[in-house]
Formats: C-alpha cells, sequence, structure tokens
C-alpha cells in the first residue's frame, strides 16, 4: 500500500497552531490542486476541522511527498516547516488505513464516539473528487472508512456520545438552576429555566456547536442570552449568527463569565483557557460550569469556588453520558476486523495486475505458436486448426490456474507482494507492466485523473 497521513490534530497541538493550519472551504481546492501537482503524489484529499487538519494521499515516494504535505502546511499556517513538525505525525500503508478508520468512527475525537466526523469526512471526499485529485485508492478507502463508521455508529451506540455530553450536562445545570440538585430527579421545565439565562459558550469548535443547537432545541424556539468566545473571532461569528447570539474577544472571558449564569467550555486547548481568577466572587448568583474539554479547560480550583456548580467529563461518564470502555472495544473490534478486509482486498488488487500479466504473456505463447504452425501446415484443415488451438489454450489455463488462485490467496498474507515478485520473476514478466496498470495517471498538468 502506498496511503500516506500527514496531519495535526487535538492530541498533537494546541488550538491556536490548529486555527493556523487550518484549510478555509474558500482555498481547499487550490491547496488539493498544488500538492497533486507534486512528483510524488498520485492522488490527494484533505480533513480540516476545529479539531483537525490531515492530509491523505496515495503516493508514489514516501519522504518526498512527507516533504512537499509538510511544506505546505507549514506555509498555511505562516510557519517554518521544523515548528511545524512538532505537532504534526505520519502514517504509512497500513498504519494510514487504521487511522483513517479510527478517524471515521469517531474512536480519536476528542469526545469518542462523535459522529460529525462522518459528514466532515464525506465532505473532504467530495471536495477530492469534484478536484479531481481523487482516484482509485483514495475512493476505496474513503468510502471504506465512511461505511465502517456507519456499521460501529449503528452496531455499538456509540454515536450517542457527543449529543449525549451535552445533553445530559445541560440537564445537570437545569436541575442546579432548579434547586434541585445535579442528580435531582424531579422533572423540570428546561426552556422556561434557560430563557433569561446569560450563557457563555467557550469554544465555537464541533462541540461548543453541538452545545448551540442543543440550547435552541429546549428552548423550543425561545429567546436565547448567548456570549460566544472564541480566539478565532470569525467563528465565533459563525455560531453566534446562527444562535441569535454577540461574540465577545478571549481575553475578555472574565468580564463575560461575570454577568453569566452558565458557562460551556469546549476549546480543544492543551492548557488551563480559564484560570481562578478569572471567575469572580458570585455574591449569591449560581454559576454553572460546563467543561467538556479534554484535557479541561478549568482550572482545578474554581469547582471550590462559592456557588459555582461544576460539571465535567468525570461527571457526565458517571451518569452514563460517557461511551463505556465496552462500547469503546466494540467499536475497536470492528474497525481491527473491517481493516483486515480493506487490507486482503487491497493486496488482491496488488497481484490483479501481475495475474493479468502473466495470461496476457501465455497468449502471446499461445498465438506465435499457432502462427508457426500455421507456417510450417498452411494447408490444415480449419476444423482441426481451430480444434488443436481450443485444446492448447485449455492446456495451458489449466498449467496457469494453480499458480493464479494461489498467488490470490497469499496476497493477504503479509507475503502477498514476495510471492508476486517471484511470478513475475519466474515467468520474466516485465515488472513496469503491472504497476501501469494499476498507477493512477496524472497529466502533466495536473488535470483530470485518467
Amino acid at each position: 500500500m502506498s496511503l500516506l497521513v500527514v496531519g495535526l490534530s487535538h492530541h498533537s497541538a494546541p488550538v491556536p497552531v490548529l486555527e493556523r493550519v487550518s484549510i478555509s472551504s474558500e482555498t481547499m481546492t487550490k491547496v488539493l490542486d498544488e500538492l497533486h501537482r507534486s512528483e510524488s503524489i498520485s492522488e490527494v484529499m484533505a480533513l480540516s476541522t476545529c479539531n483537525r487538519i490531515e492530509v491523505y494521499a496515495d503516493v508514489a515516494r514516501f519522504h518526498p511527498a512527507v516533504v512537499d504535505i509538510s511544506t505546505v502546511l507549514a506555509r498555511l499556517g505562516g510557519m517554518g516547516v521544523t515548528e511545524l513538525g512538532e505537532h504534526l505525525y505520519v502514517h504509512f500503508a497500513e498504519a494510514a488505513a487504521d487511522h483513517l478508520l479510527q478517524v471515521a468512527s469517531g474512536l480519536d475525537s476528542m469526545v469518542v464516539g462523535e459522529s460529525q466526523i462522518l459528514g466532515q469526512l464525506r465532505t473532504a471526499y467530495a471536495t477530492g473528487s469534484a478536484a479531481d485529485t481523487v482516484g482509485r485508492v483514495l475512493h476505496e478507502a474513503s468510502q471504506t472508512a465512511l461505511r465502517v463508521g456507519k456499521r460501529v455508529h449503528s452496531e455499538t451506540g456509540i454515536d450517542r456520545a457527543g449529543a449525549s455530553v451535552v445533553s445530559v450536562a445541560l440537564q445537570h445545570a437545569i436541575q442546579v438552576f432548579n434547586n434541585n440538585g445535579p442528580d435531582g430527579a424531579e422533572p423540570v421545565d428546561a426552556a422556561g429555566t434557560l430563557i433569561g439565562k446569560r450563557i457563555v459558550i467557550l469554544g465555537a469548535g464541533s462541540m461548543g456547536a453541538l452545545a448551540g443547537s442543543t440550547l435552541q432545541r429546549l428552548v423550543g424556539g425561545g429567546d436565547l442570552d448567548v456570549v460566544v468566545v472564541n480566539r478565532s473571532l470569525a467563528r465565533a461569528q459563525r455560531l453566534a449568527g446562527i444562535l441569535g447570539g454577540r461574540v465577545a474577544p478571549l481575553d475578555a472571558v472574565a468580564d463575560e463569565i461575570a454577568q453569566a449564569d452558565m458557562l460551556i467550555s469546549s476549546t480543544g486547548a492543551t492548557g488551563l483557557v480559564v484560570e481562578a481568577v478569572d471567575v469572580r466572587p458570585r455574591g449569591g448568583r449560581t454559576l454553572a460550569v460546563l467543561d467538556l474539554a479534554l484535557p479541561r479547560d478549568v482550572d482545578p480550583s474554581v469547582p471550590l469556588m462559592t456557588d459555582v456548580h461544576y460539571i465535567d467529563l468525570e461527571v457526565l461518564r458517571s451518569s452514563g453520558a460517557m461511551v463505556s470502555d465496552e462500547e469503546v472495544a466494540a467499536a475497536s473490534a470492528i474497525v481491527a476486523s473491517e481493516l483486515r478486509g480493506y487490507l486482503e482486498n487491497q493486496q488482491a488488487l496488488a497481484v490483479a495486475p501481475t495475474v493479468t500479466a502473466l495470461r496476457a504473456r501465455a497468449a502471446q505463447v499461445v498465438d506465435g505458436e499457432l502462427s508457426r504452425l500455421d507456417q510450417r501446415l498452411p494447408g490444415l484443415d480449419a476444423d482441426l486448426r481451430a480444434e488443436l488451438a481450443t485444446a492448447v489454450r485449455r492446456a495451458v489455463d489449466k498449467v496457469l490456474h494453480a499458480p493464479t488462485v494461489r498467488v490470490k490467496e497469499l496476497a493477504a498474507t503479509p507475503e502477498g507482494n514476495a510471492y508476486a515478485a517471484a511470478l513475475r520473476e519466474l515467468f520474466d514478466l516485465d515488472p513496469a507492466g503491472p504497476g501501469s496498470v494499476t498507477a493512477v495517471k496524472k497529466p502533466a498538468t495536473g488535470g483530470e485523473l485518467s
């Protein structure tokens, strides 16, 4: 396999770096075209979300392709390649396929199990296809990932995670505002409780957007008093526009919290975003803090403050909102099984050109011998000649049957490529022939795939 992934995510980079390297929808096609023109890259698509930027490519040469992709990403972020390299990860061949399936299944997400990534991956594939930078390799990899992601979500229930985390966290907050305690069981009026409350959403990424949409659903069309705080004002403005709220800069977070009844934080930062000094004395006014980030956004001393009710992922896990270890194990088992099937199929496809070349060589030999027969026996009866030709072709097919079937079976093993290479050597096949059958042809202009 020649599948390559070069990227950075919430696992490897802080939010400011992710925001700098992010590829906008307006520039995506231009970036794909530039990468596609690389001598080392046959196919390429890019996944750019608030928590990850990843380039998936089918490559002819590993190291030059990594350099080309890293260079483009570094330029997008206004950084040096060495500086960006501290945050990059690289996966190749089987590891790249495994990573793609993990991502599609939500197992690599900030909140394990969130399903929004499936739509984002589908968009990345569609954009690459429209730009003519996706060919057979990325098509099969992407379609496999989308199918596996759907299967994981439908068979394990892991897809409830993102929505469940936000919904259960808000229910906890509503119980707090109704003086029923975070574990209260009494029914409450969500809309009546939330309308009129000042809510600060810190982080305009996928979880922040999900929190906003859940709030809208809970108030049933009622007016929300929402302030969106985010490092990138453009993203904050998009979310605030959807929610009918306003935006505030990150350096104003303390002032906004002072006026708030609820803080929902999910920035994806690698360090604390809300320090203890950012939460001023409340004077008897309740503040519900929903820290949905991993790692935490909020200083550990904040939950100890008077009038502050703190709800984090650990609280939600104990409430059953988080995906269980058993569900993660079940999802991982599905991914592992599907990965084996995908790799076996790719190996079979890899040896198919060798089998085709072998049969073509055999046909050439048969045709050559029959031509010599015609020269030696020009008066040979046509029916007899046809019978001889059929017999010779049948004999050759029977001789080739065992090695061709066996090499397809062996293709699924780690030594599959070695068996195909041996077959080419034994039958004196052109090593370039099989490769030319499956290579993605790309004109010098970098245009349409063929």
